[in-house]
């Protein structure tokens, strides 16, 4: 089966770090855009950041680009977010998606124009 898998939440204080990954199963992420989302209780789907396998470009929401880092292996099976100096309002759960040939490294703003999206991958955060 072909899908995108995410791992690495939990519980973690305020202050911490997490890595969570993006793992593609059946395929690899060679010439594809892979996004990260997040979704509070409560709130609407928020993009994060994508990066680009076919030039290694990243693009990141200006609000949250100071604490989150994406990046791939070089296998280009794994991507990852790093999230520094977590706060409670990180709470949420974190996707990923992937998209195929990507011309720009961007968050698209339609669910559908995304090929593969991840269960997600619970982040709670503890003040």
């Amino acid at each position: 089966e072909v899908k995108v898998v995410e791992s690495g939440g939990g519980l973690v204080q305020a202050g911490g770090s997490l890595r969570l990954s993006c793992a593609a199963s059946g395929f690899t992420f060679d010439d594809y855009g892979i996004s990260w989302f997040r979704q509070a209780p409560g709130k609407e789907r928020e993009g994060i950041s994508t990066i680009s396998t076919r030039d290694g470009s990243t693009y990141y929401e200006d609000s949250l680009k100071d604490r989150f880092t994406t990046s791939i292996d070089s296998s280009k099976t794994t991507v990852y977010l790093e999230i520094n100096n977590l706060k409670p309002e990180d709470t949420a759960i974190y996707y990923c998606a992937a998209y195929f040939r990507p011309a720009l490294a961007m968050i698209l703003r339609r669910e559908y124009e995304y090929d593969y999206w991840g269960q997600g991958t619970q982040v709670t955060v503890s003040s």
